[in-house]
């Protein structure tokens, strides 16, 4: 019996060893004060991109809804959005790509952009299945020097926030790197493995600062 005690205590203590706090920052109501500014590691001067998250709103069908806005003192150099006749989009300097996708609803959602400035190349993740490529923006780059927010768009550099465009629900796992991730590495996101972390942003070590109503949830994963 000892022995049976012992292995158990050990198995239990390797799964508590490999699960990692991952946390979440819940919107739970529209407002223009609630936001969180993302702290990167590294400029966002980018000529490629991958941009991950996991988001969940029970907003569908009302209204368009904001889950990114990066904004320099120049203009809306990157922001993906959930639009009003449910299609997924991200803008890059104020032009749009748009994705008609299933609609992302109460049950959380894996989401992944990708683009690459010198093919153009620019597709959408949900879940780890991939949509089709689409040529946008060949020959772009991203500049520097602006800020990331969570939860409301930047109609300029420093605000003010319209509340009518705030995002409502729960959203997190938010990491970004400055290049194109495999599909493999994107899928085995999904499915929980292991993978490098953003190098721009890692979800799991970036400063947050987080302004109004929102919660943030730790959970084990």
């Amino acid at each position: 019996m000892r022995l049976y005690a012992v292995l158990f205590l050990v198995a239990i203590s390797t799964m508590l060893a490999e699960s990692v706090s991952i946390k979440t920052l819940v919107f739970p109501s529209e407002t223009s004060t609630s936001y969180v500014e993302m702290v990167p590691q590294k400029p966002l001067n980018m000529r490629a991109f991958t941009l991950c998250m996991r988001v969940a709103t029970e907003l569908t069908g009302r209204r368009e809804i904001v889950l990114f806005a990066y904004r320099t003192q120049r203009a809306d150099e990157l922001n993906v959005w959930r639009e009003l006749d449910g299609r997924l989009s991200f803008y890059l300097v104020d032009e749009p790509v748009f994705f008609r996708v299933p609609d992302i609803g109460a049950l959380q959602t894996h989401l992944c952009v990708t683009w690459d400035s010198s093919s153009g190349a620019a597709a959408l993740f949900m879940d780890g299945r991939k949509s089709l490529t689409k040529i946008f923006k060949k020959g772009h780059t991203v500049q520097p020097r602006g800020k990331v927010i969570i939860g409301q768009d930047l109609d300029s550099y420093l605000g003010p926030f319209d509340a009518n465009q705030s995002f409502v629900g729960e959203i997190g796992d938010i990491n970004l790197w400055d290049s194109v991730l495999s599909d493999r590495m994107i899928q085995d996101m999904f499915s929980g493995k292991r993978v490098p972390r953003g190098n721009v942003f890692d979800w799991e070590t970036t400063q947050l600062k987080i302004n109004g109503e929102v919660v943030v949830v730790n959970t084990q994963q």
